[in-house]
């Protein structure tokens, strides 16, 4: 059995937690939060001990693998405490709230190649974004002309009252970019390649009691030459689907929930995206088990998972480069 161990149990660590008592051969064996109460029920669900300390977990526990699952600033220090322990790491988005933080994680990993290293940037496991990266990628389609992609979200000052660090740019790093758009961010990355050139502004507009932006824009010039045009704001009534609009020369694909491609010719095919699964938010889909199955999967082989800390980087820098646009 693989043991395994949890730090931070915020919400997002629901998905981590039930992916973990889904997989055979993998024991959740101790859970870890700095607030007692949410360090107490996770505990009591599955059984496990639980820590306030993640020196003591680490101590107590020897786990082989660990979520980190903590507020953004603390990513980077549980994550090399815990490969300086012996641990792998499975840490979610972003690697850091700062890239200089993350270049230090980076050079960590690195220096310990035998502990596997990941970044959990879920939604490349979508079976829409798999469909659409294996067509771009075949050469059918012939080339990329551009792309679009928005996330219209919505959140109160209740959101950031109930976790004061999300509102903080000192321990988030930041709003909407970094907290909600990375994921599509990330994907228009991956979909049409690293990003060249940045013009982009990010701003706070209606939220208060904040000093982090809830709205922001960017005209993303990438390698091969096409451009994509992205906006995202949670001052929306409510949260809609993201969509992602790749315009090639034999076909224009849309992921808004499913994925529709309607090609030159007239034809239109469509992939079902998978449902939400039990735990979380419908909004964060259904391909947490599907990384994190595959991060265990990577534990039994030579290669490194391929969402490293330097790959998920990748998506940090974009938003920093979008944070520093000159005004």
């Amino acid at each position: 059995m693989t043991r395994a161990a949890l730090i931070g149990c915020g919400d997002v660590s629901v998905v981590h937690l039930e992916a973990i008592a889904e997989l055979p051969g993998v024991e959740l064996a101790g859970v870890c939060d700095t607030d007692p109460g949410r360090a107490r029920a996770a505990s009591e669900r599955y059984g496990v001990p639980a820590f306030t300390d993640h020196h003591e977990l680490l101590t107590a526990v020897r786990p082989e693998v660990v979520h980190v699952t903590t507020p953004h600033h603390q990513h980077v220090d549980v994550a090399i405490d815990c490969l300086d322990a012996g641990a792998g790491i499975l840490v979610e988005k972003p690697v850091a709230h700062t890239v200089e933080e993350a270049d230090r994680l980076v050079a960590a990993t690195r220096s310990r190649p035998e502990l596997r290293a990941g970044i959990c940037l879920q939604n490349r496991y979508n079976t829409t974004s798999r469909a659409a990266h294996d067509l771009l990628a075949s050469g059918e389609l012939g080339t990329v002309l551009g792309a679009s992609a928005t996330v219209l979200w919505h959140r109160e000052a209740a959101y950031y009252a109930a976790r004061p660090w999300r509102g903080q740019v000192r321990n988030s790093g930041g709003g909407v970019l970094i907290n909600q758009a990375i994921h599509t961010l990330d994907l228009l990355q991956w979909l049409l390649g690293d990003v060249v050139g940045v013009r982009g502004h990010s701003g706070r507009y209606l939220l208060k009691d904040i000093d982090v932006e809830d709205t922001a824009h960017a005209v993303l010039e990438h390698a091969g030459g096409a451009r994509s045009t992205f906006f995202a704001t949670v001052t929306h009534v409510t949260d809609s689907p993201v969509t992602i609009e790749i315009v090639t020369e034999r076909a224009v694909l849309l992921i808004r929930g499913d994925l529709t491609v309607t090609y030159a010719d007239g034809r239109v095919e469509t992939v079902a995206e998978r449902p939400p699964g039990s735990g979380g938010r419908a909004y964060w889909g259904a391909s947490h088990e599907l990384l994190i199955a595959d991060f265990y999967r990577t534990l039994a082989g030579p290669a490194p998972f391929w969402i490293s800390p330097q790959e998920g980087a990748g998506s940090l820098r974009l938003v920093h480069r979008i944070y520093h646009q000159p005004r």
